[in-house]
């Protein structure tokens, strides 16, 4: 019997990318689950294709994890729906490309707003049910949560915030049975750089790296399951995150140089 058989598991931007392929993966486990993200349709897509992998159960639910009246109605539509919640998933999230000098101020707001505030707001709201049920609360994050990166200021400080936010959340509930896991996956393959914001705020509709050279989300989904499982607290995947990490605790001067140096080499870096 999987571990996740009849888990009652909810995910935040579930629409596409990492979200949609851990929908998935858990719904090859016979799992229960409420999924949320802003486009309706395409989550009834995602619903029709969970069902068919053997999902038990599932609910979706048009939010914006931006605004916490709407986190808080889906989250009681979640536990509502699931009688509970055992692993609370915070996938949605925005990313943008331009350097600080060249933006609107309001773009970084829109980014935090997003991936920080987002993961807090459903977070509170979940928060009960999973300590009722000694559950996981998971962070998706990303490399930029552990070294700043160029030309995406604003979504680099969402996702230290983040791991902020979770490491305390963690050392709040350490003798309560919480888990809380944060999730570095390091470049994977899907639509984010595509919709990423512009110094504009308009999706720049263009990735500026090598998609197929990228890890999978589903390759990434079964990482961050298998985490969940082992009560890990910090995933980083890919060997160039792995690097990354190690670096930036040991030598995070040459780090610092050798990410400049990567980045310069992106189409209208501007570095």
């Amino acid at each position: 019997m999987s571990e996740f058989f009849s888990k009652r598991i909810v995910i935040t931007g579930a629409s596409s990318g990492i979200g949609k392929a851990l929908a998935l993966y858990f719904s090859s486990q016979k799992s229960r689950l409420a999924l949320c993200a802003r486009d309706l349709d395409a989550l009834q897509q995602v619903k029709n294709e969970c069902l068919l992998k053997g999902a038990t159960q599932v609910e979706i639910y048009s939010c914006d994890v931006a605004v916490k009246q709407e986190c808080d109605n889906f989250i009681g539509f979640a536990a509502l729906n699931l009688q509970g919640i055992d692993i609370l998933i915070n996938n949605a999230g925005i990313s943008m490309r331009s350097l600080f000098k060249d933006l609107k101020p309001e773009i970084i707001e829109k980014v935090m707003a997003v991936n920080f505030f987002g993961t807090v707001y459903c977070t509170h709201a979940a928060l009960p049910y999973l300590l009722q049920s000694k559950g996981s609360v998971v962070g998706i994050s990303s490399i930029a949560g552990i070294v700043g990166l160029p030309a995406r200021t604003g979504y680099s400080a969402s996702k230290f915030a983040m791991h902020g936010f979770l490491e305390s959340l963690r050392c709040e509930n350490l003798h309560k049975g919480l888990h809380v896991l944060i999730a570095c996956p390091g470049f994977t393959a899907s639509n984010i750089r595509l919709k990423a914001l512009n110094s504009q705020g308009n999706q720049q509709a263009e990735s500026p790296r090598d998609e197929t050279k990228m890890m999978q989300a589903d390759e990434v989904a079964f990482y961050i399951a298998n985490s969940i499982k082992r009560r890990k607290n910090f995933l980083v995947l890919t060997l160039q995150g792995k690097l990354t990490y190690w670096l930036s605790k040991l030598l995070p001067s040459i780090l610092i140089k050798l990410i400049f140096n990567h980045f310069k080499k992106e189409p209208n870096s501007g570095l």
